[in-house]
């Protein structure tokens, strides 16, 4: 455990273990930190990613310093973290300080001058942001938010939004997720028990689809209980079989 402590050189395997360590280290107080995607940190994940990212890297680049503060300091920082997220589902003051109100940008077709500053975003930007939802026209947006996350939320007119199937009074099937139940060969058994089936069950859906499992690219399975099968991801098998 030498290659914790600070020493004047490291060997070769000394750098891979420091290394090793501290990754799965990461991933632990990552974890601890919970799941958010990086367009959606908040202003005090920002913080704190930048935090936990200057205090690891220095002792993964220098031999003069030990793991052990390192470690010892994340894990101080991360319980800080969680306490103050907790803290601010509890206190407003906290919750709008590192969770602020969305910024109005455009309403009913006019630009917010004021939420564009106070967002320090440009319009170019505001405009690119809608170009990515397949927005046009300004005219069209009802309203335009930036969320505290970074991401800008439009709502369009009722005159301008997609026509459901609600509206043209048309039956339409139920919601179904399709979720892939085997890929390249491999069957997902959690997904298989989900849907009350077994492995001898799937291998009579193969033989009546004339493949072999190791053969099968790609088979799905939705909630309706529909299943298919592909046998190249770009030639979908025509076989599409009910369970029973």
């Amino acid at each position: 455990m030498d290659f914790f402590r600070s020493q004047e050189s490291l060997t070769t395997l000394q750098w891979i273990l420091r290394a090793i360590v501290g990754y799965f280290f990461l991933l632990i107080t990552a974890k601890a930190l919970g799941q958010r995607s990086i367009s959606q940190l908040r202003f005090l994940d920002f913080v704190i990613a930048l935090i936990l990212g200057n205090i690891m890297a220095h002792p993964l680049s220098d031999e003069h310093l030990g793991l052990y503060g390192s470690m010892i300091t994340t894990v101080a920082i991360v319980v800080l973290y969680l306490l103050t997220s907790w803290l601010s589902l509890k206190w407003n003051f906290l919750k709008h300080l590192f969770e602020p109100s969305p910024l109005t940008l455009i309403e009913h077709g006019q630009l917010r001058l004021d939420g564009l500053r106070k967002a320090k975003i440009s319009v170019n930007h505001l405009f690119s942001e809608l170009r990515k939802q397949q927005v046009e026209d300004i005219e069209k947006v009802a309203l335009a938010l930036w969320e505290p996350g970074g991401m800008v939320s439009v709502f369009l007119e009722p005159q301008h939004q997609t026509v459901t199937a609600k509206d043209m009074a048309i039956s339409s099937d139920p919601f179904s997720l399709v979720k892939p139940l085997i890929i390249q060969g491999a069957y997902d058994t959690k997904l298989l028990a989900q849907h009350g089936k077994d492995l001898a069950w799937l291998e009579a859906q193969m033989m009546a689809a004339h493949v072999q499992l190791e053969h099968v690219m790609l088979a799905t399975i939705d909630d309706q209980d529909h299943f298919r099968v592909y046998t190249e991801l770009d030639k979908p098998d025509k076989d599409e079989l009910m369970l029973h």
